[in-house]
């Protein structure tokens, strides 16, 4: 019985050292994809495109509020002088440019969105490759994306996301 207890002592021993040795070999890297996507050239490129788009949008936008808002404007002056039919049809004509303008703005946000996804989706092949690339010839067992999941704490030597960069800058 003293021999069995002894044994299964041992074991027990001898697998937490060699499951604290394979844990101690782990290597664990850390990225942040948005920064790579930001600070990239092709990144900085797609994001200037994208800015230039939202300008165009944005002045649409503006143009469109300057209206409706003299509409309102009219409408408030107006009102009391206006017949009841009138007051109704310029209400009318007013709430149907509202929702106009409020089409426009979900269209171009719409747009924006789906520009943005379609650039990630763009690059996001190249970075993962040289992630890729990377974790295995610095022998890293995981890399983690900060970005994408909130991680309280991190070893900032372990962030590899200059290289990724670097590496992606070379290849473009």
């Amino acid at each position: 019985m003293k021999r069995n207890i002894c044994l299964m002592g041992g074991i027990i021993l001898l697998l937490f050292v060699w499951s604290t040795n394979s844990l101690a070999a782990d290597k664990i890297g850390f990225i942040n994809m948005r920064e790579i996507m930001q600070s990239s050239t092709a990144g900085k490129k797609a994001g200037e495109d994208l800015k230039k788009v939202a300008e165009k949008k944005q002045a649409s936008i503006s143009s469109a509020e300057k209206e409706l808002k003299k509409m309102k404007d009219e409408l408030d002056k107006q009102g009391s002088i206006l017949t009841a039919s009138a007051r109704r049809d310029k209400e009318d004509a007013y709430q149907k440019k509202l929702r106009d303008y409020q089409l426009l703005v979900n269209d171009a946000n719409e747009e924006l969105k789906k520009r943005d996804q379609e650039i990630s989706l763009k690059l996001l092949p190249e970075i993962l490759k040289i992630v890729r690339t990377i974790a295995e010839k610095e022998k890293y067992t995981l890399v983690i994306d900060i970005a994408s999941m909130p991680i309280p704490y991190f070893a900032k030597e372990d962030d590899f996301s200059k290289k990724v960069i670097e590496e992606y800058n070379k290849s473009k």
